[in-house]
């Protein structure tokens, strides 16, 4: 098993009747601000550093950023607003993450989602849930410099939590998401594995002030200072 396999294997899925259905119906009918655009409309993979040790975990791409530009957290507002934070504590060389022939580069975290294609309203069925998490898990194996999760939203940090018992990791007490959570899981071995939780940079989270930059950047810090970066 290696990141190319897993690839082909995610880019080519279909499991999902309703997800295929959307994510190819939304570019079919555009908004007028991407009219004319080639849209992706497949499965995305998790895109940065492949040596990382943060990695960050969301929900789902949206459909007219994912899906449409076919990279992961891309093409919205939620892209700029994490990249934006990624880039002003040095893991990101821009602060805006608009397409994926943009230039941007990570240093030390990955980006991947619960769910590989743009769910109807942001709301994936637990049958689809399911059907995504053995991509999730794989992803997480093969980071095998693997530290820190950051997990955004409680659909995030659920499947994150999952995972990391999957991979043999025990946590110190219940998961429970809230924001500024913080988790150490350990495995036989005595690794340690540091599992963070944040709000969603969703639009409605962070116009409405439930999550401020100042929010997330804290939470940023302390994944940098848990992964040894600092």
């Amino acid at each position: 098993m290696d990141f190319e396999d897993l690839t082909v294997r995610i880019v080519s899925c279909r499991k999902c009747p309703r997800l295929v259905s959307h994510r190819e119906e939304v570019a079919k009918n555009p908004p007028r601000r991407f009219r004319g655009q080639s849209y992706w409309s497949r499965p995305l993979v998790g895109f940065g550093d492949r040596s990382a040790r943060i990695l960050v975990v969301g929900l789902a791409p949206a459909a007219h950023g994912g899906n449409r530009t076919g990279r992961m957290f891309t093409g919205d507002s939620s892209a700029n607003f994490l990249a934006s934070v990624l880039h002003e504590l040095g893991l990101a060389n821009k602060p805006t993450s608009e397409s994926a022939d943009d230039g941007l580069q990570l240093t030390g975290v990955y980006l991947t989602a619960a769910v590989r294609c743009a769910p109807p309203e942001n709301k994936p069925s637990l049958v689809e849930m399911e059907n995504c998490y053995p991509f999730l898990l794989e992803e997480a194996k093969l980071l095998s410099q693997l530290k820190v999760v950051v997990a955004l939203g409680a659909i995030g940090f659920r499947a994150s939590a999952r995972s990391l018992k999957d991979l043999g990791f025990s946590p110190e007490r219940k998961p429970k998401f809230k924001h500024g959570v913080e988790l150490v899981y350990t495995d036989v071995q005595g690794r340690r594995v540091f599992l963070l939780g944040s709000y969603h940079p969703s639009r409605q989270n962070t116009q409405t002030g439930r999550l401020t930059r100042e929010m997330f950047v804290a939470v940023f810090r302390r994944a940098i200072e848990l992964a040894g970066y600092s």
